[in-house]
């Protein structure tokens, strides 16, 4: 089983044990803004939390979608993942419950993730897509030392309206381990 420990988490593959805390943290208004209603259905997290466990077995892997418990009490506080792509390159991205925003994990989790991923991985690029409204994802990987490489401008449609969307990169040769 896939595992990575920080100071205060430990992000590992993600178990059928993790349904419960997943569909629910998906259900918080907080966390729907920024997706379409339909993505956000309880039985979609329930078909994801099974697609992750499957992924997780995969070979060669091509997907690290995993769950980030906090290393103290044991609680699924969210997800972390890296999605691999050709020429090296991979997607990042994350989700945190409520009660774990604020407090800089997100950034030790991705941080982690991404050290993971340019180091044992050997990916040469890390980019992350988000809503141009979503500041706080902006802000994370603005900390991570990605820099903003594109503004698509009514890139998405979804909630009635059309929504900008930008990305953030970090090259390897950039990249600091920390």
């Amino acid at each position: 089983m896939f595992k990575l420990v920080t100071k205060r988490l430990i992000i590992r593959d993600m178990t059928l044990n993790d349904e419960r805390a997943f569909v629910a943290m998906s259900q918080d208004p907080k966390y729907q803004r920024f997706y379409d209603e339909g993505d956000c259905e309880p039985s979609k997290y329930r078909e994801l939390t099974h697609l992750f466990v499957a992924q997780a077995n995969e070979r060669p892997r091509q997907s690290y979608q995993l769950a980030v418990e906090d290393k103290d009490s044991g609680a699924f506080i969210g997800t972390v993942c890296l999605r691999l792509e050709a020429n090296n390159q991979a997607s990042m991205g994350c989700a945190f419950a409520r009660g774990a925003q604020g407090c800089g994990i997100s950034l030790e989790a991705a941080q982690s993730l991404a050290n993971f991923g340019f180091s044992e991985l050997g990916i040469h690029r890390i980019y992350a897509e988000t809503i141009s409204k979503n500041l706080a994802a902006i802000k994370l990987c603005k900390s991570l030392g990605m820099r903003q490489e594109a503004h698509f401008r009514e890139h998405r449609f979804f909630k009635g309206k059309w929504w900008d969307t930008i990305v953030l990169a970090a090259l390897r040769s950039e990249w600091t381990l920390a």
